[in-house]
């Protein structure tokens, strides 16, 4: 089961500014040791945090075909997202036991993270034509394709049956001097 966790955003995230102190650093330190328990197990497929909503736009869209662009901030801090990881668990009861282990995102405030299942191709299958989920599934296939290619190395080209050159230096003092004589 894929879940979504949010860290919900306060007044001093949505301000953007983050002072160097002890309290950060212990912050960030206990936060990078929850993420290599999250990896070791298993268990975090992403992770990242989010800029404030100065920073993002929000889009509408109405049924007659208009949308609308709305530039942050956002009033409501209480609804808005400062982070998020994606986890990968067996049950919502396994996602709570590694939420309680979180350390506290939001040092000197009351930090919140939300836990959200996602849903699947299957869950909506009742709606789904052949052709909706032939769609879905070719997007699928497309998305591994690109993370595939994205993680693997650049192999150096070849030149195939031509003579490798000498690699070309740099000319220094020494080196002009040597040439002149």
């Amino acid at each position: 089961m894929k879940v979504l966790v949010f860290v919900k955003a306060t007044p001093n995230s949505e301000k953007g500014i983050f002072q160097p102190s002890e309290v950060m650093t212990k912050m960030f330190n206990d936060m990078g040791k929850f993420n290599e328990k999250l990896v070791a197990a298993g268990i975090m497929v992403e992770a990242d945090g989010l800029r404030p909503s100065s920073a993002g736009k929000r889009v509408t869209f109405s049924d007659g075909g208009v949308t609308n662009v709305v530039d942050g901030p956002f009033a409501e801090t209480k609804e808005l997202v400062a982070g998020y990881w994606i986890w990968n668990v067996k049950s919502m009861d396994e996602a709570l036991f590694w939420a309680r282990q979180c350390p506290n995102p939001m040092p000197g405030e009351e930090g919140t993270i939300e836990l959200r299942p996602t849903n699947s191709l299957e869950d909506f299958e009742a709606l789904l034509t052949d052709e909706i989920r032939d769609r879905f599934e070719r997007t699928g296939k497309e998305m591994a394709r690109q993370k595939k290619a994205k993680s693997k190395p650049k192999a150096k080209a070849k030149v195939s049956g031509k003579k490798k050159s000498a690699p070309v230096r740099k000319k220094t003092k020494s080196t002009r001097a040597k040439a002149k004589k």
